[in-house]
């Protein structure tokens, strides 16, 4: 081991760097073996050079790697990483979606805050404000996701969070994130939003008045559907807390994952822009599809919030939504006549895959909540994947035709 050892050229100057370099080489800090790709340290800690070196350390004294569940070489380049795609100054790293959402909130708000909350959100996020968060005194308040008076109206002396996914899951509602911001903060409270279907390529939402976002690196940052993971991405200052319940709980992020999650980055750009492509054909061919009642994707000129879509996104995802006559049977019809298209309830994968939400992503919630979030019997969700759309087509025709 060269103990005098100098990074020098080995790492690459990335001043003004576009968003693809970014997300090919940002974060990577070389070792004195001088590594092309990154290492994956797969370590639970961390020796000192003396009890001094191990005091300061643990103190924050002195830079340094304490222990694996909150700090890791490979897991900061993914930190470092997403952080410089979403335009953060510091990204937490996680080990789930949900974990992210649970950091936040549980790092963020104490006892009798509020959150105000989407009412168009992922099943198991409505059941993590309800059935845990409310348990330790944080009052949930649900609000509609394009109704800028009931936001506004909601927020009282106690609010401390407004959380929304944007677009949503499963069908691609939208929320206004500057004028969200705007209320928020009026109100002195942050604006958190899932970034998930979106990822940094198609909105950034700290760019447009955020304060925190929040990804599911399950999805598309990862993008084969490999591994589990999250992040939490906003300034330093509110990361400190967001650190902090992760060096006490543990939720963490581990390395061999982060790798994976790295190595989709690369990729992210080219991926969701082939996404997007796939997406929008299917969307205006499953429109004129007599037996098909209504299509949700913002990316339709008949999306009632198609503008908004195009004045905070550069594209309009991968996720196509759309209802069929005849409720649950008729649906499970059509899911069970497809023989290419993956029948399981993940997304942002190559692999284009189909679900009927009703009865697996929000199938845990009451069905008078359902009908609320619009989540109806008839509702099938198709995450376009990168087969040749040819091919995507061919077998959404064979659901079809079992109606």
């Amino acid at each position: 081991m060269k103990t005098d050892w100098q990074a020098g050229r080995l790492n690459s100057e990335l001043s003004d760097a576009g968003f693809d370099t970014l997300a090919v080489r940002a974060g990577q800090h070389r070792s004195f073996e001088a590594e092309h790709g990154e290492a994956i340290f797969t370590t639970s800690s961390y020796v000192f050079r003396s009890a001094a070196d191990a005091a300061a350390t643990f103190a924050g004294d002195r830079d340094g790697n304490v222990y694996s569940r909150y700090t890791n070489p490979t897991v900061r380049t993914f930190e470092e990483r997403l952080a410089a795609l979403e335009g953060a100054q510091k990204c937490v790293a996680t080990a789930s979606g949900m974990s992210a959402i649970l950091a936040t909130v549980m790092s963020l708000c104490v006892m009798g805050d509020q959150v105000l909350v989407s009412r168009s959100i992922f099943g198991a996020s409505v059941s993590l404000f309800d059935k845990y968060c409310a348990r330790f005194g944080i009052q949930i308040t649900y609000v509609p996701i394009d109704d800028l008076d009931a936001w506004q109206a909601a927020c009282t002396e106690k609010t401390k969070l407004l959380f929304v996914e944007s677009p949503s899951n499963p069908l691609a509602e939208l929320a206004d994130i500057r004028a969200l911001s705007k209320i928020a903060h009026a109100a002195n409270a942050l604006l958190v939003v899932d970034n998930c279907f979106c990822t940094p390529v198609l909105q950034k939402p700290l760019v447009l008045g955020a304060d925190i976002v929040i990804h599911s690196a399950t999805k598309y940052i990862d993008g084969q559907g490999r591994c589990l993971g999250g992040a939490v991405l906003g300034s330093a200052e509110l990361m400190k807390e967001v650190v902090g319940f992760l060096r006490t709980a543990g939720p963490t992020m581990s390395p061999f994952n982060a790798w994976v999650f790295l190595k989709g980055l690369e990729t992210l750009r080219l991926r969701m822009n082939a996404h997007c492509q796939s997406a929008q054909q299917l969307a205006e061919w499953l429109e004129q599809q007599a037996k098909v009642t209504r299509v949700y994707y913002s990316g339709l000129a008949s999306h009632p919030q198609h503008e908004l879509a195009k004045q905070q996104q550069s594209g309009f995802g991968a996720v196509v939504s759309f209802e069929v006559e005849g409720g649950k049977e008729a649906a499970w019809r059509f899911i069970d006549a497809t023989q290419m298209i993956s029948i399981t309830a993940n997304l942002g994968d190559t692999k284009t895959t189909i679900t009927h939400p009703g009865t697996t992503t929000h199938g845990r919630l009451p069905a008078a909540e359902r009908e609320k979030a619009g989540i109806h019997d008839g509702l099938i969700r198709i995450a376009v994947g990168l087969e040749d759309f040819a091919d995507i087509q061919a077998d959404v025709q064979r659901g079809l035709n079992a109606l």
